[in-house]
């Protein structure tokens, strides 16, 4: 007779297997945010990194890494740079929110099916809720269009901002999820414009959601004598958590927000998805600090 999984015995804990596929994620902080949360709920908790550079493969290979990860036993996997809209394709259903975003970032393999969520747009609200609640809404100007920026926008519309400008190097993707989010938000809630200096004369805000800035992509979207000590700057990049964006913003009086309170709080919801468990987001936050 089996007994209850003893709480000294780690190998007769539930065990989780997930992962992360992406480009260049050998730097990531996500496996172990969600190991160690995994063995304080008393699982096996094994996460891995499924690095499309670091193997060679494009976003091509994504749909033999779905089969494999199902045949494997994988409860789900989480999606991100430069997988997050291809791979809709490969999903039998996707959440609402994901659905109206257009983008998944977690993925979620059960009973033969997988089910595509956003858990990004949910984590930068709650850390702006956090962090910025009472800075100007008026109007944010927004660097990139992608996955990432889809979901970032969402979020910033969803919590009141009244205009979204959308900035990116590629002009009809920022005009395509400018028409899209007019459509579920409103018209003239968003726009894509190609002049930086008139965009950012009457903006409150600028958030940074491209690449740029990671150890790997440095730089910044918007040079830094664009900036005033009345603009508030939000990065999503958290590696590195002081980015050159938000170093130059601060250095010039600029109310900040990096990007490690989006990486905790969409893994907080991702992880609950995974493991049908409440994780302790205060904790996952410390963990996140400790790292």
């Amino acid at each position: 007779m089996t007994g209850a999984p003893s709480e000294d015995d780690p190998s007769s804990w539930p065990s989780v297997l997930v992962g992360l596929v992406g480009a260049g994620i050998q730097a990531s902080r996500t496996p172990r945010l969600h190991e160690r949360e995994g063995a304080r709920q008393g699982l096996r908790y094994v996460y891995k990194l499924i690095d499309l550079e670091a193997l060679g493969l494009g976003t091509s290979a994504l749909a033999d890494i779905l089969a494999a990860a199902e045949r494997l036993g994988f409860a789900g996997l989480n999606i991100t740079h430069p997988c997050k809209q291809a791979v809709l394709p490969l999903l039998d259903e996707l959440s609402p929110d994901a659905a109206a975003l257009g983008a998944v970032n977690t993925v979620v393999l059960k009973g033969g099916r997988r089910v595509g969520y956003n858990t990004d747009w949910s984590g930068f609200a709650e850390s702006f809720q956090r962090e910025l609640s009472d800075v100007g809404r008026n109007r944010v100007v927004q660097f990139g269009a992608g996955g990432a920026g889809a979901a970032v926008a969402h979020a910033l519309l969803t919590l009141g901002v009244g205009e979204v400008v959308l900035i990116d190097t590629h002009v009809e993707r920022a005009r395509d999820l400018a028409a899209a989010l007019n459509r579920r938000f409103g018209a003239d809630r968003a726009c894509a414009r190609a002049s930086l200096p008139s965009a950012l004369a009457r903006a409150d805000g600028v958030v940074n959601t491209t690449p740029l800035g990671m150890a790997k992509y440095p730089g910044m979207a918007v040079s830094a004598e664009l900036l005033r000590p009345d603009l508030w700057v939000a990065d999503i990049v958290y590696f590195p958590l002081e980015t050159e964006l938000l170093r130059q913003a601060r250095a010039r009086g600029c109310r900040t927000m990096s990007g490690g309170g989006m990486a905790v709080f969409q893994a907080v919801d991702a992880f609950r998805l995974f493991t049908g468990r409440e994780p302790d987001a205060a904790r996952m936050l410390r963990h996140f600090g400790e790292m």
